[in-house]
């Protein structure tokens, strides 16, 4: 007997003070995972190379060759400006609480203030946290691609110093405010604390009062239930809107269906194709915020797109007896898209239906309603971000459907605090709160850029002089060429 207790006093004291030691970390909180850290490090750097060189190198080579270097030039410039608006004040605009919670943010997060190393934003599950400045990271690189792809609506035809201070406008204006509509919440943390506390006293009208607040603590469309995983409506229904509005107000390019106006370099748009597609598992899976919790987005992603870009070159056999690498890559970018919002909630067999139905959605507009409204949306940036992501936005709340093989809603974070709960679905209920978000989303974007585009115009002038267009815009612009051509 002696003996036995001679063997547990020891293990007891040791207990006694790992536990003392633990008390410390214990009260600050979860520490990040290094896995999650890791991946969510390389998921911010996949982002950016969707950008550049990504979707540089596929716009460049969309264009004529007298514009290659205006593209290039434009994405860069994008990325590098924004990303200093995104920390002086745009991601506190995004992802803080402000007086009109519903819309935007305030500025406590201002410059970063109070984000350091230590610093911790929560995940999508209870106790689990990864660095905030990683987040802030991440979000940066949206904030970056967002307005860069807007620019292939008017190509060609728009003032380098307008369209640096259109940029700095729009994302102030519409892009911040979306990216808080759609994203901005309490966390579930906050949500699981308050509910605890709620019940722990159930006549206290105080902590049930609490709770509401926290619940009522995030922006408009995520109020409304709408489920957008990784942008559909912020980043390519609000793109789209943008380039259709600028497209239309810049006019059509000077010789637009009376001069070839093809790309001049289909090797360069296929690269670009290729690193949006790699760097969009970034994109979709890195939008999960944890390591093991990215796999059902990576498979979507990489299935919606096969299924999205096959779709469209056959379509376009029937039609034309050709497969054209341009479609195909049309179709890549079509499936990206439209798997976007749904990646983390629809099941495979979802994801390869939603991308097919995107490929040909999207055709029918980049071809027959172009051609029917004659608008000159140089690179299709509507007929394929807004209309993909229109497709993918409300087609979300179909394969989410746990019916259809989609994870349902794994969002009820206060009846049982601490665990994951399945909310009730209801197909009409969700559809029908896609579309909100989808309406709003269009009406917000619209008239936020049309406004942002007029004054431009009547400040500085958006669109450059007719002989500095048919130069080309390196030269008359940049001073450079995109290729040198020797005698």
């Amino acid at each position: 007997m002696s003996r036995h207790v001679s063997r547990v006093l020891p293990g007891a004291a040791f207990a006694a003070a790992l536990v003392a030691c633990l008390e410390p970390a214990l009260a600050a909180g979860p520490v990040p995972n290094k896995g999650d850290t890791a991946w969510m490090l390389t998921a911010t750097v996949l982002v950016l190379l969707m950008t550049v060189p990504g979707l540089a190198l596929f716009y460049a080579g969309l264009v004529r060759a007298k514009n290659v270097v205006s593209m290039l030039t434009q994405v860069l410039a994008i990325v590098c400006l924004v990303a200093i608006i995104w920390v002086i004040y745009g991601y506190s605009l995004a992802f803080t609480g402000g007086p009109l919670n519903s819309f935007f943010g305030g500025f406590s997060k201002a410059f970063l203030l109070g984000i350091g190393p230590d610093s911790t934003t929560g995940t999508f599950s209870n106790g689990v946290v990864i660095p905030e400045l990683v987040f802030v990271c991440f979000q940066m690189t949206f904030a970056c691609i967002t307005p860069a792809l807007i620019i292939g609506g008017f190509a060609e035809r728009m003032k380098f110093s307008a369209l640096l201070l259109f940029i700095g406008l729009w994302v102030t204006f519409v892009y911040f405010p979306m990216a808080h509509m759609v994203w901005y919440w309490a966390g579930p943390d906050a949500l699981a604390d308050a509910a605890k506390a709620a019940a722990a006293a159930p006549g206290d009208a105080a902590l049930k009062a609490k709770l509401e607040e926290v619940v009522a603590d995030a922006g408009l469309i995520f109020s409304w239930g709408a489920l957008d995983f990784a942008g559909g409506t912020v980043v390519h229904i609000n793109s789209g809107i943008a380039a259709l509005v600028g497209a239309i107000m810049l006019g059509k390019r000077i010789g637009y269906k009376a001069e070839p106006m093809s790309p001049h370099s289909l090797t360069l748009t296929m690269v670009g194709a290729a690193l949006l597609w790699v760097g969009w598992f970034g994109f979709n899976a890195g939008s999960a915020l944890e390591s093991s919790a990215a796999a059902l987005a990576f498979a979507n992603t990489f299935l919606a797109t096969a299924a999205a870009g096959l779709t469209w070159a056959i379509v376009e056999f029937v039609f034309k007896w050709k497969f054209s690498l341009l479609g195909m890559a049309s179709g890549v970018v079509a499936g990206l898209v439209a798997i976007t919002p749904a990646a983390g909630f629809a099941g495979p067999i979802g994801a390869l239906i939603l991308g097919a139905v995107a490929a040909i959605v999207c055709l029918f507009f980049c071809t027959v309603i172009k051609s029917l409204l004659g608008y000159d949306d140089s690179l299709d940036v509507f007929g394929i971000h807004a209309i993909g992501g229109i497709v993918g936005a409300i087609g979300t709340g179909l394969v989410v459907n746990p019916d259809w093989g989609g994870t349902g809603l794994v969002n009820d974070y206060t009846t049982k605090p601490g665990e994951v709960v399945a909310a009730a679905y209801d197909l009409t209920t969700q559809v029908i709160a896609q579309a909100k978000g989808v309406g709003l989303t269009i009406v917000w974007c619209a008239i936020g850029s049309f406004i942002i585009f007029k004054i431009v115009d009547v400040v500085i002038g958006a669109r450059v002089p007719a002989d500095a267009e048919q130069t080309g815009l390196d030269l008359a612009t940049h001073g450079e060429r995109g290729y040198a051509y020797e005698s």
